[in-house]
């Protein structure tokens, strides 16, 4: 149960981050992939920083794994324009 409720998180993650780069999306699997990634990096990046969200833990989860979907997009952007 405790995987599916982490590829949910992941999945809409992924999803709210691709809405808000205003990009169409990957699909389900690259949505997950997509907000998989970013929670590892948003959590890197906000333990790095010293940040902490202090709301309950799924809306922490959520906002972590959001936050570091929209830098993983933003530099894949960066990537592509420069290629």
């Amino acid at each position: 149960m405790e995987f599916l409720y982490f590829l949910a998180i992941g999945a809409a993650a992924g999803w709210i981050a691709g809405q808000l780069m205003k990009g169409r999306g990957f699909g389900m699997l690259g949505n997950i992939v997509v907000g998989i990634i970013g929670a590892y990096l948003g959590g890197f990046l906000l333990g790095e920083l010293g940040v902490s969200i202090g709301a309950s833990e799924l809306v922490n989860q959520l906002v972590t794994a959001v936050l570091g979907a929209v830098v993983l997009l933003f530099l894949a952007g960066l990537i592509r324009k420069g290629s």
